[in-house]
């Protein structure tokens, strides 16, 4: 029987501007992805019949077609393997519901590790494909790169090159607070419905992107912090008052680098290094026992 272990990234939005909803019910996004070091452990074994089965330890999760590991790997048998079958076992460490893409990193990881154990020989047009008929945010880790633009709902996926050795150290919080991305969504339709609400808090033209890739091509700090946007953070407070708790904790600690990653309820904070992370990581731990911390890098 054989076996493949895969890392299954995380993902933080660097920028993320929303636009108008599409006639499919989804909104046009521009975003900028960074993959990071935060990751679930992925246990792929063939098996000698069709079934796939799945178990998962670390958070409690559905091990049927609700689980997007399990649905990706029913897609890739019923269409191209159906005498395949695997086991999937899936040990969680990323936060569900956090807006850093924990499922989706999971089924691509499925996708990618089935492709090799089941030997199909598919290209990454063909995965991508696929990804995208499970998740928005799927094909980018397909693409299995450090930065990405993707735009339209989130699948068009570009690769930003260049970038090979840029390292950015974050502290991830993720607090006891579930928040509903559909719900966050309907907020900011309100909001940009409201004449009275600033616009350039709720959208950014797609030359924000850009800036966003140049600063990370510069390196520099200010440039950076300049750049972080996300559409969904206004909406998002909106909605659930209690997450502005994290980011008042960011900066009362000096760190003004801060954004919520996709729909929430994950805060980022960019830091200098990885010891500034463990410092910050300590205090907010000390302080807020409820919240998850992470220290987490570019992969």
């Amino acid at each position: 029987m054989k076996t493949l272990t895969l890392d299954s990234f995380a993902k933080l939005n660097l920028y993320l501007s929303v636009h108008s909803k599409r006639r499919d019910g989804f909104h046009s996004i521009n975003t900028i992805f960074e993959r990071i070091s935060l990751c679930d452990r992925i246990i792929l074994k063939d098996r000698s019949d069709a079934r796939i089965v799945c178990s998962c330890s670390g958070q409690p999760l559905p091990v049927d077609s609700r689980n997007l590991a399990v649905r990706a790997a029913q897609i890739l048998s019923q269409r191209y393997a159906p005498d395949k079958g695997a086991a999937i076992r899936l040990i969680k460490r990323v936060p569900q519901g956090a807006g850093m893409g924990g499922g989706s990193s999971n089924a691509a990881s499925v996708l990618l590790g089935l492709n090799r154990l089941w030997k199909l020989g598919l290209s990454l047009e063909q995965l991508s494909s696929v990804a995208a008929r499970i998740g928005s945010d799927v094909p980018f880790f397909v693409h299995t790169c450090r930065f990405a633009l993707a735009r339209g709902r989130g699948e068009r996926i570009k690769p930003v090159t260049g970038l090979r050795k840029r390292l950015l150290w974050h502290v991830i919080v993720v607090p006891g607070l579930h928040v509903s991305t559909p719900l966050i969504y309907k907020q900011w339709d309100k909001l940009r419905a409201n004449k009275n609400i600033d616009i350039s808090r709720l959208t950014r033209p797609s030359s924000g992107a850009k800036l966003m890739i140049l600063a990370l091509q510069k390196k520099g700090r200010r440039e950076l912090a300049k750049a972080l946007f996300n559409s969904l953070e206004t909406a998002a407070l909106h909605t659930y008052p209690g997450l502005a708790e994290v980011p008042r904790a960011f900066a009362g600690l000096g760190i003004s680098d801060i954004l919520m990653s996709g729909s929430g309820s994950a805060f980022f904070g960019i830091v200098s290094s990885r010891k500034e992370a463990g410092r910050i990581s300590r205090q907010l731990k000390k302080h807020h026992a409820s919240w998850h911390v992470f220290v987490a890098r570019t992969v």
